[in-house]
């Protein structure tokens, strides 16, 4: 049974199944970024091998992350597919590793090939910039017993989505499209308990579809399902702030992150783990406060 509620503002989350774990949504989880990539738009190169990325996994972990999201193929604007023997040497020797850290893992890819070989090492969730369009993605979440999938929006692909960005409202476009790959999950017999959406900021949309986006994210609470969002160094903060160096951007992404969550988010996607924990703290201090003024 899915744990939601309806409060004043919409709907209220306490549980997302995600593989070995139930988490806890009463409050909003960080879900901390490891980029096993050369080539990533903020930190390529990094974390390049399992052991830089363990030892980054460990980091977040200390820093207060709830999850870890492990990458090995970019998706900046514009960059190369990955073929799947690549990256499947870079993810699954961090894959195997990390999944005895004790908190949930989650693997960032979009091929079927790499979600099945995570989930058999013991990952947990399955983050999909494509939401399970490529030919046999459903197939291996929909045979996974309880592992989280979060669908994400994309417009196109990385390789044209910011040459030709969607056009029109993009609150109502994002949400018909998450409704839809929704409902096609669920008639494959998929618990809503399994599933989170992220509206993919950056992802095919101009500077001001991802502010209105965040704006009217509200709008997209009333999916009825937890909202996941990826503000991290995103080249739209670095459009308002003035910051061209995405590994700057740290404090924009920390306020875009704490708006989100202000706005209904229950997963936040970060670089920043340490920083991001620092702002929502400040945020639920100031929201225990607000609950008790309105008793």
């Amino acid at each position: 049974m899915r744990g939601m509620q309806t409060g004043p503002s919409g709907p209220v989350f306490f549980g997302w199944q995600a593989g070995r774990f139930l988490l806890d949504l009463s409050r909003p989880l960080v879900m901390g970024i490891v980029n096993v990539t050369p080539d990533s738009f903020s930190d390529g190169g990094s974390h390049a091998d399992a052991s830089a990325a363990l030892a980054h996994c460990e980091q977040l972990i200390a820093e207060g992350a709830d999850i870890l999201d492990v990458g090995g193929e970019s998706t900046r604007p514009g960059s190369p597919a990955v073929p799947l023997e690549e990256e499947l040497r870079r993810v699954v020797p961090v894959i195997r590793e990390a999944v005895r850290l004790g908190v949930p893992v989650s693997i960032d890819t979009y091929k079927p090939q790499v979600m099945h070989a995570a989930l058999d090492l013991g990952a947990d969730i399955i983050n999909d910039i494509w939401s399970l369009r490529q030919p046999g993605a459903r197939d291996i979440v929909v045979a996974h017993p309880s592992c989280g999938i979060c669908l994400m929006h994309m417009h196109r692909d990385p390789q044209t989505m910011q040459a030709t960005p969607m056009t029109g409202d993009a609150v109502a476009q994002v949400m018909d499209f998450l409704a839809a790959q929704t409902q096609q999950l669920r008639a494959l017999g998929v618990a809503a308990a399994r599933i989170v959406v992220d509206p993919g900021v950056g992802f095919g949309k101009t500077v001001e579809q991802n502010f209105a986006l965040l704006a009217r994210q509200q709008a997209l609470v009333q999916l009825g399902l937890p909202i996941l969002a990826g503000w991290s160094r995103k080249s739209s903060l670095g459009t308002v702030t003035g910051l061209a160096d995405a590994a700057q951007r740290a404090l924009p992404s920390v306020v875009a992150a704490v708006l989100a969550a202000d706005r209904g988010a229950r997963v936040l996607r970060v670089h920043d783990v340490r920083e991001t924990v620092q702002g929502l703290a400040v945020w639920s201090a100031m929201q225990s406060q607000a609950k008790m003024q309105s008793l």
